[in-house]
């Protein structure tokens, strides 16, 4: 802990900018950061502390600019509550519908839900208002879908938007299902080889056009006939055992070119881009000239807003065309995917996975510079499985750039998943409250926390998913600190249970938790993608496979013996609870649909008894993360006996009209 002396001016230093000098690790001890660390960190937004006397300037200057103001840049408010600003605020309130209020001292309670900008003599300050909690999330279960794991006879080597439409439509319709969640479907790096895992899109802005099903568009249904037949003679025919991104995007690619310049008048009614979506289309272009990492370009066009790269989006003028095409295609399938879980009945419909960061050279990192601490990775310290850390190379946002941009890279970031969804899953959520900063040159568990304004990041959230009529889970799996699930409960939002990790730690045997003692705000599943499916758990996969690669960490029999030890605790779970083990992938869907969740997903992996897990962290090239297809087709997999067995429990459960 810190020192009774009283805080360094290291320490006071940082803690003005939100970052951590020490925090409590995993096993609850304290751990002290580096003090070379911190000072890295503090580089990294701007703050010189490279000796005592940069650190006293630093701290005078921080001094100085409280005396001129003591508001923030951005504040949040909550609907129905007055915010008090300190006795000597005076200003004017800019309302988002046009009209202005007088201000003295604090913010009223009855503001209208919205953006709005307070001026003082001082400064402007975003005044973000937000409900206090979301409305309660329906009762129901649905899939978690590995989209690109998915396969019909009409998608071209691996899932795409169509067949998101399918499952939506027959989930709905023919099991009774009332949400889907959908792995990140944002906007990848366009040059091979394709980056596979969805959690590292080139932007969280945009969309994916590798799942554009190009016989789907518009432009594909009013070409002649021979362009039609020369489309549909790209498309992949063999089915690989693992799935090709490179090849799929090829295909697609060809299709979608030879469609652009095919088609007619009718299919060019998509609207003039606005200035985000042309310099996302202007960047991809770039990056098939450049290369796929805009940190390698010519140093004149790493500056989105230079004249070199005016000039150079004059020179690709139809190619930056092309790829916002691509978005307004994209715009399309997503939104009918939408469409049809909606005309299915579906309670909730479909949410988003939102992935915590983007990949340093992608569009997003680009674009908004200024926002991004381009040279900081994100990851966790060190902990009982990762004694090393995790480095996720990802960077974050600047927490000083975010607030005197009002949160408006955050605010765009919610809008554009919820423009096409019913609601947002966001990954790693305790990021909205600090985030693990790895600096340059340093290993990933040589880094701190940098905290953020979790108020306003709330406030950002909440108010965006009111406007969408939206629910938001948030994935708190993992050392989580207790006020992260605590404030999610608390406005209305779903925190994560999985049921593996749902014992009771404190008891001998860790005997599991019966679901219907579950907390009630929770997305239940039987697992996730970075863990064994229900087959490869029984069949001790993940073990096996970790032994092989040399990533076990402890003798495989030991290995095997926890194991052993925790299928026992299952079997016992479902004893209690009074179901069959006979098939034991019916069973733990069985065992977890009367949870007292108020969603509860599978997956199809999970259903259908598939062995191998989506993704398997700590690996890139030595397992197929992110390439695994299902065994099954669409069709088969909603006639499957196996399928509709473990889907009987869940529809028993929670039916489609019973949303209580």
């Amino acid at each position: 802990m810190p020192s009774p002396a009283g805080p360094t001016p290291l320490a006071r230093l940082a803690a003005t900018h939100g970052v951590a000098t020490g925090y409590e690790g995993n096993d609850r001890t304290w751990v002290d950061v580096d003090e070379s660390i911190v000072v890295a960190v503090l580089g990294q937004l701007g703050v010189d502390a490279s000796s005592d006397a940069a650190v006293t300037r630093e701290l005078e200057r921080v001094d100085a600019a409280q005396d001129l103001t003591a508001l923030p840049a951005t504040v949040a408010v909550t609907h129905g509550t007055p915010r008090h600003l300190g006795d000597e605020v005076r200003g004017t309130l800019h309302l988002e519908d046009g009209t202005t209020l007088d201000v003295e001292s604090e913010l009223p309670s009855d503001l209208p839900l919205g953006w709005h900008r307070l001026s003082t003599a001082e400064r402007d300050v975003t005044v973000v208002v937000a409900p206090a909690r979301l409305p309660e999330v329906p009762r129901t279960w649905g899939w978690m879908l590995q989209l690109y794991a998915l396969h019909s006879d009409a998608s071209w080597g691996m899932g795409d938007y169509g067949d998101l439409a399918e499952v939506a439509r027959r989930a709905g319709s023919e099991q009774g299902a009332g949400v889907l969640l959908v792995n990140p479907v944002q906007a990848f790096v366009p040059s091979r080889p394709l980056q596979r895992s969805p959690y590292s899109p080139a932007s969280r802005r945009f969309a994916n056009p590798l799942y554009l099903r190009v016989t789907d568009t518009e432009a594909f249904r009013a070409a002649d006939d021979d362009t039609r037949a020369a489309v549909l003679a790209l498309a992949p025919t063999d089915r690989p055992e693992l799935i090709d991104h490179d090849e799929v995007w090829d295909a697609k690619l060809a299709a979608l070119e030879l469609l652009w310049e095919q088609r007619p008048a009718t299919a060019r009614s998509e609207p003039e881009p606005d200035d985000a979506l042309r310099a996302h289309a202007t960047w991809a272009a770039l990056t098939e000239v450049h290369g796929a990492d805009w940190r390698a370009w010519p140093a004149d066009l790493r500056d989105p807003a230079s004249d070199a790269v005016a000039t150079a989006a004059q020179e690709l003028t139809d190619r930056v065309a092309f790829h916002a095409w691509l978005q307004h295609l994209c715009r399309e399938q997503l939104d009918a995917a939408r469409a049809a879980a909606h005309e299915a009945g579906m309670p909730v419909g479909i949410v988003h996975d939102l992935p915590v960061g983007v990949d340093p050279g992608g569009s997003d990192a680009w674009a908004l510079q200024d926002v991004f601490a381009s040279d900081v990775r994100v990851g966790c310290p060190a902990d009982a499985f990762n004694p090393l850390g995790q480095d996720w190379g990802l960077p974050p946002w600047r927490p000083d750039a975010l607030a005197e941009t009002g949160y408006a890279p955050f605010r765009d970031v919610v809008r554009s998943v919820l423009r096409h969804g019913d609601g947002i899953r966001v990954d790693h959520v305790a990021g909205l409250w600090r985030l693990w900063w790895i600096p340059p040159g340093e290993p990933a568990h040589r880094g701190t926390y940098v905290h953020y304004d979790a108020d306003v990041m709330l406030a950002v959230l909440t108010l965006e998913a009111t406007r969408a009529g939206a629910v938001v889970v948030g994935e708190d799996l993992g050392v989580v600190e207790d006020v992260v699930t605590e404030t999610l409960h608390e406005r209305g939002m779903l925190s994560s249970a999985v049921l593996w990790f749902e014992r009771d730690w404190d008891a001998p045997g860790q005997p599991h938790v019966p679901p219907q003692e579950w907390v009630p705000e929770t997305m239940a599943s039987i697992s996730t993608h970075d863990l064994p499916t229900v087959a490869g758990w029984l069949a001790d996969e993940r073990v096996r496979v970790q032994d092989r690669l040399g990533l076990l960490g402890e003798p495989l029999e030991e290995a095997l013996a926890t194991t052993a030890k925790d299928r026992a605790a299952m079997l016992e779970l479902l004893a209690t609870q009074g179901v069959p083990d006979d098939d034991l992938v019916v069973a733990l869907h069985a065992v977890i649909a009367p949870a007292a969740s108020r969603l509860v997903l599978s997956s199809p992996a999970d259903a259908v008894g598939q062995l191998e897990q989506p993704n398997l962290p700590g690996t890139v090239d030595e397992y197929p993360n992110w390439r695994i297809p299902l065994p099954l087709d669409l069709d088969t997999f909603f006639t499957d006996p196996r399928v509709a067995d473990a889907v009987a429990a869940l529809r028993d459960a929670r039916p489609m009209h019973d949303h209580s």
